[in-house]
């Protein structure tokens, strides 16, 4: 491998080895919780700790612009909450993630507490990257329907698309892949992605 092999590599999320704490499998919210404050992202799937790289720029303006746009529409007509990373999901014991974009609707508040929310959000958003896109279509979105998420959105900048994926007894379903003038909330989806 060259100097301009690992120039061009991009990072990935990973299994987060060597760690401190218990044996990959069994980690908890309580060892994801001590661990020390060390610059890195951190996220559980089924008792595995894992390590997830910083967001781009372009993911967190896309993040951004959608966080608006949802409380906009969500938080400030009083429907629910809007939450963004890093916000500490606690879908099960030994699953702990941050998603980028979470909406807790009124009837579910009481799922939020001081430190996290515990439970399944009413909807889950994560922007795409292209170090994560792969962790997030597999191993999150199945965490997620594990979990009970009602509907799951996948935003890919790059495309300026969004699928809307919504929970069919324990597996997503696709909605469609949304952009340009095609609408979610009442905004046009290619506003999501427009500087």
């Amino acid at each position: 491998m060259t100097v301009s092999d690992l120039l061009d590599a991009l990072p990935v999320v990973a299994v987060a080895t060597p760690m401190i704490g218990p044996p990959q499998g069994r980690w908890t919210y309580a060892d994801y919780a001590a661990l020390p404050e060390d610059g890195n992202r951190y996220e559980i799937i089924a008792g595995v700790l894992y390590m997830t790289p910083a967001p781009e720029i372009e993911h967190q303006m896309t993040s951004n612009r959608m966080a608006t746009f949802l409380t906009i529409h969500i938080q400030f007509t009083g429907l629910g909450a809007v939450l963004t990373v890093p916000t500490d999901v606690e879908l099960a014991l030994d699953t702990v993630v941050q998603p980028d974009i979470v909406v807790v609707l009124s009837a579910n508040l009481g799922i939020i507490t001081r430190s996290r929310i515990i439970g399944a959000p009413d909807l889950v958003v994560e922007i795409l990257s292209p170090g994560t896109a792969g962790y997030d279509r597999r191993e999150k979105q199945d965490a997620y329907a594990r979990a009970g998420v009602r509907e799951y959105w996948v935003a890919d900048p790059a495309a300026q698309t969004v699928e809307v994926l919504t929970l069919d007894r324990s597996a997503y379903r696709s909605c469609g892949v949304f952009r340009g003038q095609a609408r979610l909330l009442p905004v046009p989806v290619e506003r999501f992605f427009q500087e």
